[in-house]
């Protein structure tokens, strides 16, 4: 690891360790009386942070890691609450730990594949050509709070599992462990082969391996894959927060309609036949390769 990576390393650790520090501040200082509320103030606080030093540095892939680092602090915080107590321990286990391996799974890939503080994200540098509004609000709003907001209402399913869902563990929660494990699994396996197809890829050459010849997108897919299977853990925990698919939804939506369109535009331009590539291989659901 080069003195940069370090140093980068460094910073993001300083950062998240004073949005921690923040967000703990203000759970205590709301108390534990509302755990929704008070989870959705701490993660507003910690998120404002994280922005102060992405604005310090003139670089928003400060936030990139918050995406994964947040959800299983969440749901540590939400199962050891008060109200945790009813909720049925063996589920508590099970989705801790599937939370957990993602998390952890999400931010080590992360890690080994940032380049450092030099570099930020390509969407990031689309949107500070934007001249409709000063980039600070467009990185304050589209690039930290609203991806803050889509993964705490994505994360309410685990306030259900994990806090106030007295129902036992049953046929839903193996079905919901099933989706969840083989969403963290097809999302590792389509990282891994990506990485490696990148190791010796030449310029402009297109991923057909593996997942990548079945779908354009097995990442994405896996993503939204997880999200679902935490809403059933949520249905089978307690009924009636099947509301709650709110979340979930939202992270489709966001992919579907933001993220994958974004990254389809860029592989056109970029690469030489991408068009192709997209009238043979679905974008999510997977397909047997075509020649």
């Amino acid at each position: 690891m080069t003195s940069d990576r370090v140093r980068s390393f460094a910073t993001v650790g300083v950062a998240y360790a004073a949005a921690l520090f923040a967000a703990i501040a203000t759970g205590a200082l709301l108390g534990s009386d509302s755990p929704v509320l008070t989870v959705f103030a701490a993660d507003l606080v910690a998120t404002l942070v994280v922005f102060g030093a992405s604005f310090w540095l003139a670089n928003s892939s400060m936030y990139d890691a918050y995406w994964s680092a947040a959800p299983p602090l969440i749901a540590l915080y939400w199962a050891s609450a008060p109200s945790g107590s009813q909720a049925d321990p063996a589920r508590q286990a099970l989705v801790l730990a599937l939370v957990f391996a993602w998390g952890i799974r999400l931010t080590w890939n992360w890690a080994r594949g940032w380049p450092g503080l030099h570099h930020e994200d390509w969407r990031y540098r689309q949107l500070r050509e934007n001249e409709i509004a000063p980039y600070w609000l467009v990185s304050l709003t589209g690039i930290h709070y609203f991806p803050t907001l889509q993964v705490f209402l994505a994360c309410l399913p685990l306030y259900a599992a994990l806090a106030i869902g007295s129902t036992p563990l049953g046929p839903l929660d193996a079905v919901a462990a099933l989706i969840t494990a083989g969403a963290i699994a097809l999302e590792a396996t389509a990282d891994e082969q990506l990485r490696r197809f990148r190791l010796t890829a030449t310029e402009g050459q297109i991923c057909e391996r593996g997942l990548w010849a079945w779908m354009r997108h097995p990442n994405y897919l896996g993503e939204i894959l997880f999200w679902w299977g935490l809403w059933l853990f949520g249905v089978a925990a307690a009924p009636g927060w099947y509301w709650s698919a709110v979340g979930p939804l939202a992270i489709t939506v966001m992919f579907l309609w933001v993220s994958i369109p974004m990254l389809e535009r860029r592989n056109v331009a970029r690469r030489p036949g991408y068009a192709e590539v997209m009238k043979r291989v679905p974008a999510l659901l997977p397909r047997r390769p075509r020649r």
